[in-house]
């Protein structure tokens, strides 16, 4: 009895750990079933140089996992991360197609990978790049399915051996079979080199930071800063100080808060790896701006001064040259003016500082850049207080601020339209420029006790009235008719191999309303665009869930921007159009994208 009995024992143990072992065997993470090599193509990597690498992920039978751009934004996405390394720059990554399958826990096909695929990324190194050997850091993002279940989600480390050597060192290209097929055909591209980081990595350092000074002192031309100009002038055309040292010294602590609000939008991007300025889309924001320029106004026409609480005029006095703390703060408060304005070069800047995380760099990439925005308005406030010592000057002052003023109300309006009917403000300008004429020319009575300043004050309104009146006219044209974006109108152009436009714009975009009233409604630009599918997406709405899985699957960073979609249903990356362009630079880069086909 006690022989069957140890018999029935040792079974039941065998039967245990043969269970265990089944158990064991089971996979319980997705990086249990997926397997991952690296391959480079050449031997040594050159510093300076652009080097490739390729991704090869086995995936065991019956299994999947998603693709990079999967069907609904609940599911894992398959990625892979480049971890962040001094001197060396990810410029270029190409997933694959997916492959649509219909399994039986779902409604509808999904876009997966099975078997073997490869993801291909390119990364530039810096000239100044140690050399030696090396590695460089990636991290795969998988979820493997099968037909029932699906695993934990698995960040898989990679660690590729590199050796670089110096520019003039022969390399030797390898694994050719593989990178032969390392192009835009068949693959989704995620990413274009940043101009800023072409900067940084080709001009160094100090050249860069300069280049990112004029792009500041360029933002001068964008309309959003023209506020900020009649804001000068009554802040320091108003002062009685006379000693140019001290009013410069002023002028330098108001571009200082200038510069200090743009450098929050630089460490904010790097702290959060994301784009910052969300909130000036907001309504209450753009009219609270529209609000305070119209305060403003109102002022510049004499009707009550702006002045500060007792409790502080008490202790700062800007007339007297001690309201440095004001004068700072009133440079914080301009620098909002500009920054819905904010075109190519600043979106090319948020994006490169999000990408590094490098909160110092950051910093003063945006202080640079602000410096240079705000050149010319340490001019303007260390002359605007000498404007009074010109000889009988007054009938002149009044008139020049009272155009102040209708700048003012218009750009108040401007704003005001951006926040409650954004598709009207087109017709802000002729507005503004019939009415101010008017006003200006013919009804404001400063200055009427001169008959040369009567004379010129004619003059001026009736040219500025004319500009308005062909202004208005212009918004009358023709423009491009344009479809809203779904993913079967374009699903089905690209099935049958016809091109496609498409257009990512917001309401509140300045550059979106140029190219509407400029670009799309040139004669030319429509003609050559009638046999594309013209698609239009909004992203007014830029962080909600519609827009990000938009943005996700085209790779959209910022507003205007504008893709190219060959009839092979492949991106013209290099012809990717961010920011405004004109009617004549719109067709070069439509007819660069349509001759790569």
């Amino acid at each position: 009895m006690s022989g069957k009995v140890n018999r029935l024992f040792i079974q039941s143990i065998l039967l245990y750990v043969f269970a265990s072992l089944t158990v064991l065997a089971k996979p319980v993470s997705s990086a249990d079933v997926v397997k991952v090599e690296f391959r480079s193509s050449t031997d040594k990597i050159n510093a300076g140089s652009i080097a490739r690498f390729a991704v090869l992920i086995s995936i065991n039978k019956g299994w999947h996992v998603n693709s990079y751009m999967p069907v609904s934004d609940e599911l894992i996405t398959t990625k892979i991360d480049l971890v962040t390394k001094e001197g060396i720059i990810l410029i270029n990554t190409q997933y694959p197609k997916g492959k649509s399958v219909k399994f039986s826990f779902t409604n509808k096909p999904l876009d997966v990978y099975e078997g073997n695929v490869i993801i291909f990324f390119s990364v530039r190194f810096s000239e100044h790049f140690k050399l030696g050997t090396d590695t460089l850091g990636a991290v795969l993002t998988v979820q493997a399915c099968d037909d029932r279940v699906c695993l934990a989600p698995s960040e898989i480390y990679l660690k590729i051996p590199i050796q670089v050597v110096g520019k003039e060192e022969k390399v030797t290209e390898i694994n050719q079979e593989i990178f032969s097929s390392y192009t835009e055909k068949d693959f989704v591209v995620t990413q274009k080199e940043n101009p800023i980081e072409d900067m940084f990595n080709r001009k160094g350092s100090l050249l860069a930071f300069l280049a990112i000074f004029a792009l500041g002192l360029a933002l001068n031309l964008t309309p959003c800063v023209y506020p900020m100009l009649s804001v000068t002038v009554s802040l320091f055309g108003s002062q009685s100080d006379q000693a140019l040292i001290r009013i410069f010294i002023k002028s330098v602590i108001y571009v200082l808060g200038i510069a200090t609000m743009y450098s929050i939008l630089g460490v904010t991007a790097a702290l959060s790896g994301g784009l910052f300025g969300g909130w000036l889309q907001s309504p209450w924001v753009l009219a609270g701006i529209a609000f305070l320029l119209f305060l403003l106004a109102l002022s510049s026409f004499g009707l009550y001064h702006i002045q500060l609480p007792f409790w502080l005029t008490s202790r700062i006095d800007i007339s007297k040259g001690s309201g440095f703390i004001a004068l700072y703060l009133s440079g914080l408060v301009v620098g909002i003016f500009a920054a819905p304005c904010a075109g190519p070069p600043v979106i090319a800047l948020l994006t490169f500082v999000a990408t590094t995380r490098n909160v110092t760099l950051g910093f003063w990439i945006f202080f640079i850049f602000a410096l240079g925005l705000g050149l010319p308005y340490l001019i303007l406030g260390t002359f605007s207080g000498l404007l009074k010592k010109i000889p009988k000057s007054g009938s002149w002052l009044v008139w020049i601020e009272h155009i102040f003023g209708v700048i003012l109300i218009g750009a108040g309006l401007f704003y005001l339209l951006l926040a409650i009917s954004p598709k009207d403000v087109i017709y802000v300008v002729p507005i503004t420029l019939v009415a101010g004429g008017v006003f200006l020319g013919f009804i404001d009575s400063a200055g009427n006790e001169q008959a040369l300043l009567r004379k010129i004050k004619w003059v001026f309104g009736i040219v500025v009235v004319l500009i308005g009146i062909l202004q208005a006219s212009s918004l009358k044209r023709e423009s491009i008719k344009w479809e809203k974006y779904s993913d079967s109108a374009y699903e089905e152009a690209v099935e049958n191999g016809m091109p496609v436009l498409i257009d990512f714009y917001a309401d509140w975009c300045i550059p979106c309303i140029e190219l509407d009233q400029n670009t799309w409604t040139d004669p030319e630009v429509i003609n050559a665009t009638k046999d594309m599918l013209r698609l239009k997406v909004d992203l007014t709405v830029f962080d909600s869930r519609e827009s990000e899985a938009i943005r996700k699957k085209f790779n959209i960073s910022g507003v205007p921007t504008i893709v190219f979609i060959r009839p092979d249903g492949t991106e013209a990356i290099d012809s990717r159009i961010v920011g405004y362009v004109s009617p004549k630079e719109f067709i070069g880069y439509l007819k660069q994208a349509m001759s790569q086909n």
